[in-house]
């Protein structure tokens, strides 16, 4: 029996469906990931996204196509998770307006939104890649428009999208060399096909099983920097100030305050900018902290927090208060606030450390939804925010989120956690929002990022062999290093990196023990005399090192 029109009803039912069926499949949709890593996320990430969708159509009474359109397009847009899952509000976005003013749709309607949710993917994306995502529901698109001029059955539109779509997936290893070379299809692509096929089965009146009743893992609430604090303290002051000086600071100077610094205490960060010199170093002897920076120059904004004291009021459940922060005096807007990503808690108190005002604990397959982060901006009372995404599958998410706020929300397209952290020292409290964003942007620029991991399963990648259980380095997005064990993963990966740069960075993840990484550390200063090489703990998972050099 051909249907010819679709009422808002059955257009909730299909939604329903198809994630249930997404929920289903996300296992299979994940292992689809191009790198064998522990951070396959794409299913989840598109599950995640239109969860968050059915969540909205869901919450009342819609009898309009328009009405469950808008409350699909809102749903996903503010519980997107991942580029997919941006990409897939975008879908759904552009498919929403194809539906505005009508009650119910007929095929050619129908096909008509299916390809507006393209042009509104495509229009998302600065830079769209074929062979993904977005070439799938493209071509899709097109078969349901051309069914659509020879029937007025929207199933044989559907089952004609379907069928394009298909032998799309199946070419995109053939437009994406990186599939080819790890011997998959795209990820993206099959999720959006899984989706379509669920309202394919609701159409035909087919019952999908499963259930939606566990609820989604909840969204990580917005932490403020001063809450992250929470590990046993080894150095109770956190010291900070800038040095000025009548010169521009010498790389031997910095070096050997750094080292002085990290004699008496650690998190030492010391930055030379022209005639200032950037300091942070925790300690229990925050005079000498300042006695060696005063060796220097002159000193200013100076700052000492007494961390001990802060975690014992944080543990007893009262944040430390001064009196523009009692409870009951709303704290005062600022000029300028940061935002960041990060998973592990030593990460965290780095970020913390740089004057971040909140974070989001997220990162590999944690990729937080667009409205984790606007919620995090909301909560920073500042004019200007800086959003620091630290993964380059949240950057899209940042981007969304920055058109939910009413503040002036400047994303820095961080895609590592050490690009976040050069970007916030480049940061400046007195200059303009445009050359904070100018300044930040540029030191994403300053460096490298390499990161040591795990294979989940057998693959290969660049003609080398990779085993389930290899240790891989990876430079940047390449897989780099395929080892047997950590450390000597770590000293091949570092001969990739390292050229004429003079400063190596090692943030230990929680299978690290800070013995380890030390003996690591002695390994790599006797490797590169030259450089200045230190190691913090991050305590994220399922990296055992994140390395910046620069």
């Amino acid at each position: 029996m051909a249907m010819n029109t679709l009422d808002g009803g059955l257009l909730r039912q299909m939604i329903q469906g198809a994630a249930v069926l997404l929920e289903n499949n996300k296992t299979r949709v994940d292992a689809l990931n191009v790198f064998p890593v522990p951070d396959g996320d794409t299913g989840t990430n598109m599950s995640l996204t239109l969860r968050s969708a059915v969540r909205q159509v869901s919450e009342q009474p819609l009898d309009t196509v328009q009405a469950v359109g808008d409350a699909l397009s809102k749903g996903a847009l503010r519980g997107a998770r991942g580029n997919s899952g941006v990409i897939l509000s975008q879908l759904f976005r552009g498919f929403a307006k194809g539906l505005s003013g009508l009650t119910t749709v007929d095929a050619k309607g129908y096909a008509q939104a299916m390809q507006l949710g393209v042009d509104m993917a495509y229009k998302a994306i600065m830079k769209p890649q074929e062979g993904t995502i977005l070439t799938v529901s493209r071509q899709m698109a097109a078969g349901a428009v051309k069914a659509a001029a020879s029937t007025t059955d929207i199933l044989e539109v559907q089952d004609a999208a379907m069928r394009a779509g298909y032998d799309a997936l199946r070419r995109t290893p053939e437009l994406l060399p990186v599939l080819k070379q790890a011997g998959v299809v795209d990820a993206g692509g099959t999720g959006w096909l899984v989706i379509n096929e669920g309202f394919a089965k609701i159409m035909r009146g087919e019952t999908i099983e499963g259930s939606l009743q566990e609820e989604a893992p909840a969204a990580q609430a917005p932490v403020s920097a001063a809450a992250a604090h929470t590990e046993e303290i080894t150095y109770g002051y956190c010291t900070e100030y800038m040095i000025l000086m009548d010169r521009e600071a010498t790389d031997s100077e910095v070096f050997a305050l750094r080292e002085k610094l990290g004699s008496i205490g650690d998190s030492v960060v010391v930055v030379a900018d022209d005639t200032v010199v950037k300091v942070h170093a925790h300690s229990n002897a925050p005079g000498q902290v300042i006695q060696y920076g005063l060796e220097l120059g002159e000193l200013t904004n100076m700052k000492i927090d007494n961390m001990r004291e802060q975690h014992r009021s944080l543990e007893g459940g009262v944040a430390p208060q001064t009196e523009a922060q009692a409870p009951s005096v709303p704290q005062e807007e600022k000029e300028y606030g940061i935002v960041a990503v990060a998973s592990g808690d030593g990460l965290m108190d780095i970020f913390r450390d740089l004057q971040v005002d909140a974070f989001i604990e997220g990162g590999q397959t944690m990729n937080p939804s667009a409205e984790d982060i606007a919620e995090a901006i909301r909560g920073v009372p500042a004019r200007h925010v800086f959003i620091l995404p630290n993964n380059s599958n949240i950057i899209l998410a940042a981007q969304q989120a920055a058109e939910l706020v009413e503040q002036d929300a400047i994303l820095i397209p961080s895609k590592t956690i050490p690009q976040g952290m050069s970007a916030v020292l480049a940061f400046d409290p007195d200059a303009t929002p445009q050359d904070n964003e100018a300044a930040m942007r540029e030191a994403l620029t300053t460096v490298k990022t390499g990161s040591v991991t795990y294979a989940v399963r057998d693959s290969s990648f660049d003609g080398q062999a990779i085993h389930e259980g290899n240790v891989l380095g990876l430079f940047e997005k390449k897989i780099a290093v395929v080892g047997e064990d950590v450390p000597s993963t770590v000293l091949q990966l570092l001969k990739e990196m390292v050229e004429d740069e003079e400063v190596i960075t090692l943030f230990y993840g929680q299978d690290v023990t800070g013995a380890e990484a030390q003996e690591l550390v002695e390994k790599l200063r006797a490797e590169y005399p030259d450089c200045d090489v230190d190691a913090h703990r991050g305590g994220q998972p399922l990296y055992y090192y994140l390395i910046s050099v620069e």
